[in-house]
């Protein structure tokens, strides 16, 4: 069986509130996952509309993150 992965390029959202601003470890409860996205520009676009609803908490980060197909991984 094809991997789906293998000729596609998936983007994710990933973030929430760290405990501090070294951005190393999330508050429990806080996570986010928004996606997948078809197009790093698509995964930008919502990350953007939501970095702006949580400007205000200094400690908040989102990440973009491309996922990789598994033999590219390893």
């Amino acid at each position: 069986m094809n991997d789906p992965l293998s000729s596609h390029e998936i983007w994710v959202v990933w973030g929430g509130v760290f405990r501090d601003t070294s951005f190393t470890e999330l508050e429990a409860g806080t996570e986010e996952l928004h996606g997948p996205f078809h197009s790093q520009q698509d995964a930008e676009k919502a990350w953007l509309e939501r970095m702006r609803r949580m400007v205000d908490i200094a400690s908040h980060r989102l990440f973009v993150l491309r996922a990789m197909p598994p033999s590219e991984a390893k």
